[in-house]
C-alpha cells in the first residue's frame, strides 16, 4: 500500500511541474504600423521558445506560441520593450523609442492620429 501512495504522490508531482510547449497567450503592444508589426513581431519571435507571433494594429494584440519550458510572457514582454515598444508589462526605455522611425512613435497623438 505505501508503494501505491508514493507512486501515486511522485506522479502527482510531475504533472504539477509539467509546462507547456505549444502555450497560447495574448498581449497588448503598442504600435501603429507596418513598421511597428514587423519590428513587435520579429523581437517576440527572436525570444528564444516563440513559436509564433502575430500582432494586430488595429486591436494592438500580440497571438503568442511558445514553449513553457524555455521561455514566458515575461521575457517576451522585456524583449519587446528592448526595441522600442510598451506592453502592460514593461515600457520601453526613452532610448530604445527614440529609435524608432518617425512614423512609428506611438506616444505621439499626432501620429497616432495620422495613421487612422
Amino acid at each position: 500500500m505505501k508503494n501505491i501512495v508514493v507512486i501515486f504522490l511522485l506522479s502527482l508531482s510531475t504533472m504539477a511541474f509539467a509546462q507547456n510547449k505549444n502555450a497560447k497567450a495574448s498581449m497588448e503592444v503598442d504600435g501603429v504600423c507596418g513598421m511597428c508589426k514587423e519590428r513587435i513581431e520579429k523581437a517576440a519571435i527572436r525570444t528564444k521558445g516563440v513559436k509564433s507571433a502575430i500582432w494586430n494594429g488595429d486591436t494592438h494584440e500580440l497571438k503568442l506560441i511558445f514553449d513553457e519550458r524555455k521561455t514566458n510572457v515575461e521575457t517576451i514582454s522585456k524583449q519587446i520593450a528592448a526595441v522600442g515598444h510598451d506592453t502592460k508589462l514593461f515600457k520601453a526605455t526613452d532610448k530604445a523609442y527614440n529609435a524608432v522611425s518617425p512614423c512609428c512613435k506611438y506616444r505621439d497623438e499626432e501620429v497616432v492620429k495620422n495613421h487612422n
